[in-house]
């Protein structure tokens, strides 16, 4: 590894930010991070656990104080509903409406399946070491942050 290799894999995570912008525009009042939230309780759903704000926390590798808020965020614009737990009041499910479901899958699985035929020329491979680059990459620049934030 060079600085100049570390250089060139910022300005690939710059250009990766700049192809996320691409995306098509959201409705008034979503972001993004909506969309991913939407994904991943569907996700956890489909693989039949009922979702609480600490699984979509572990899922996302997010803080619960910002999970909660984002949760709650979507909760208020229709996107989520929150159903006390029959067994403990105290635990709190969070499900996708039908108003999320419309959301996610307009944004999510036609823009992405819309996207495939384009994609064909990326190997498998490549997109799956192009992920875990980025993954690991990111873990590092998180405990140096840490570090930095010692001092």
């Amino acid at each position: 590894m060079t600085s100049e290799i570390i250089k060139r894999m910022f300005d690939a995570c710059y250009q990766a930010k700049r192809t996320r912008d691409m995306l098509p525009p959201l409705p008034e009042g979503v972001r993004a991070s909506f969309i991913q939230y939407l994904d991943v309780i569907q996700s956890l759903e489909r693989k039949g656990i009922q979702v609480k704000v600490s699984d979509l926390s572990d899922a996302m590798e997010l803080p619960r104080p910002g999970v909660t808020r984002t949760v709650k965020e979507m909760e208020e614009k229709g996107y989520l509903q929150k159903i006390a737990s029959e067994e403990d009041g105290r635990v709190t499910y969070i499900t996708v409406t039908k108003k999320g479901s419309e959301l996610s899958q307009k944004y999510d699985e036609q823009y992405f399946d819309s996207l495939l035929p384009y994609m064909e020329e990326i190997p498998y491979e490549d997109a799956e070491c192009m992920i875990q680059t980025i993954e690991k990459f990111y873990q590092i620049m998180c405990e140096r942050r840490k570090h930095y934030d010692e001092r």
